[in-house]
């Protein structure tokens, strides 16, 4: 049997802070190749991707997804052992990665070799494994989703690794996420003395009374599997050290996490029409540059969900709840390949100092991912 937590550790010693490798996936690729898999690096613009099916090529597939690339650990004298020592004490794996997300990776890599060593399945198991999902995730998964596409390989369904349970193992699985923009709002007005206004024409006005439109209403009430939007301001700013100058320019951003009453270009043309309107009002013109996360999606409850939150349950002992909450994921764009659900571990220690993970949460996640393999070639 392969062991999900020794496999773990294994992978943290691979310091692969995004976008370096650190021998992660080739550490991956080795394994796989050896119990059968057809492996292939799909690196793009140097960043570093893994492939690997096993099983015919057009067969019934199931696919998993997640990331072996890492957040940096910080200062590692801050640690309590080396943060990329994978140190395993008292049934607990240390070290960056433990949590988010190398230990889903090992579990499902794990999972994915024995289940093929011992049940060959009539069908494919396909693994996509990304080096850049903490990173700009340009030329991560959607590198590896653009190379399947281009050469036929498909996946059926998919599961994302990503930590999902908030507080104990069998709480929450993702069937959605919600969407994320972020604006880059410039205003661009007359610079002029402070005691002659009327010679200038002020950009934090105009830019102010646009922020305070945004905010004075919710965007929506949300809907059956979603929460409301919602928006933030999370940044103002002019430039201007002195007190009795009207700057010429004033900036701000605005990142909206968006249900599927909305896309990123729906928000876009509804911030666009409240700008203009505020140039017309005001005379000063108000500049939106917008940057798509990605769009919100869902996976409707039906087999595929049934079938992992079955498998959850009976593993655990706890029925999962259907969530489409948190940030962002991969699976924003597996979602345009298949469809997609995420289940993973407990995310306490993502990207903290001495981030961890106990022995025998990856070892369970290892079981529930092979049992879901069993039901679905059953």
């Amino acid at each position: 049997m392969t062991d999900a937590a020794e496999l773990t550790a294994r992978l943290i010693r691979c310091p692969s802070v995004t976008p370096e490798e650190g021998g992660a996936l080739d550490l991956l690729g080795g394994l796989l190749g050896r119990a059968g898999f057809q492996v292939h690096r799909v690196d793009r613009n140097g960043t570093p991707n893994l492939f690997a099916r096993w099983g015919d090529k057009g067969a019934r597939s199931f696919g998993f997804n997640g990331h072996t690339d890492v957040v940096p650990p910080g200062d590692p004298a801050a640690w309590t052992h080396p943060p990329f020592s994978g140190h395993v004490e008292s049934g607990v794996i240390w070290g960056r990665g433990a949590t988010d997300m190398k230990s889903g990776v090992a579990a499902f890599a794990a999972a994915a070799i024995d289940f093929v060593t011992n049940t060959p399945p009539d069908g494919a198991i396909i693994l996509a494994i990304t080096g850049d999902e903490e990173g700009p995730a340009q030329d991560g998964t959607r590198a590896l989703l653009d190379w399947m596409a281009e050469r036929d390989e498909r996946m059926d369904v998919c599961i994302v690794g990503e930590p999902s349970n908030p507080d104990f193992m069998g709480e929450m699985m993702k069937i959605g996420r919600r969407g994320s923009v972020t604006f880059r709002i410039k205003a661009a007005g007359l610079q002029g003395h402070a005691a002659y206004p009327h010679r200038a024409r002020n950009p934090l006005h105009a830019l102010t009374r646009f922020l305070e439109g945004l905010i004075a209403a919710p965007l929506d009430e949300g809907t059956e599997h979603f929460d409301p939007s919602g928006l933030q301001i999370t940044s103002i700013d002019c430039g201007n050290p002195a007190s009795n100058v009207i700057p010429a320019t004033a900036t701000a951003i605005v990142n909206i996490r968006f249900n599927d009453l909305h896309d990123g270009a729906s928000l876009t043309g509804e911030l666009e029409r409240r700008a203009g309107a505020i140039t017309a009002e005001t005379g000063v013109a108000i500049e939106i540059v917008p940057h798509v996360s990605g769009d919100a999606f869902l996976t409707k409850p039906g087999d595929f969900v049934d079938l992992v939150r079955d498998v959850v349950e009976q593993e655990t002992g706890h029925q999962p709840e259907l969530s489409t909450s948190g940030g962002t994921s991969d699976a924003r764009f597996v979602k345009d390949h298949c469809p997609v659900v995420e289940f993973g571990l407990v995310g306490h220690y993502m990207h903290q100092v001495d981030e961890r993970v106990p022995v025998a949460q990856v070892q369970q996640l290892q079981a529930i991912y092979h049992k879901i393999l069993e039901r679905f070639f059953a």
